[in-house]
């Protein structure tokens, strides 16, 4: 599993000016960010990851976003223009992410697991302000700036406030019996 450890060592060898943060009580998931920090809950990242049907089985698929607006199943799913998509398992989390379930930084993520980024936290965050985010570990988190976290994250941008696309079946009227 990655760490605190393997974040920071990463981050010093490319040169990014970070902090690992020792916290005063342990998390439990990212959505305890802002409480144990204090921190504006829309500078807490998390990494919501999703199970989502291809052929043959189901391929998991991440989504950064802000705590505050974590992605909904619907949206992601309608994104992907897939029949649905559940929150993954934690073994499917800790086997896709390499990171502890609920504790998923979005740095060192695996090359061939698909990111997806919200809109909403690229477009509400200066490049210079100051987020953070977990480290697999419930004692440390990072802090580094927005610019940073953007630029070392391999994700596709995407809009998950579009409603979702409806298909053929769901715009036909009810047949008329009378």
């Amino acid at each position: 599993m990655k760490n605190a450890l393997a974040i920071h060592r990463w981050l010093l060898a490319h040169q990014i000016h970070h902090e690992i943060v020792r916290l005063p009580r342990p998390l439990t998931c990212s959505d305890d960010l802002p409480d144990v920090l204090g921190a504006a809950p829309e500078t807490c990242v998390c990494v919501s990851v999703f199970e989502v049907p291809v052929r043959g089985g189901r391929e998991p698929v991440a989504v950064v976003s802000a705590v505050n607006s974590p992605p909904k199943a619907a949206a992601v799913s309608a994104l992907l223009r897939a029949p649905q998509a559940r929150p993954a398992s934690a073994f499917t989390v800790n086997s896709a992410t390499d990171y502890a379930d609920g504790l998923v930084c979005p740095i060192l993520l695996p090359d061939d697991l698909t990111v997806l980024v919200d809109q909403r936290l690229i477009d509400h965050l200066d490049p210079d302000e100051i987020v953070h985010t977990a480290t697999g570990e419930r004692r440390t988190a990072l802090r580094l700036r927005a610019l940073h976290l953007f630029s070392l994250v391999s994700a596709k941008p995407v809009d998950l406030t579009a409603p979702p696309v409806r298909g053929a079946a769901s715009l036909a009227r009810p047949m008329r019996t009378a």
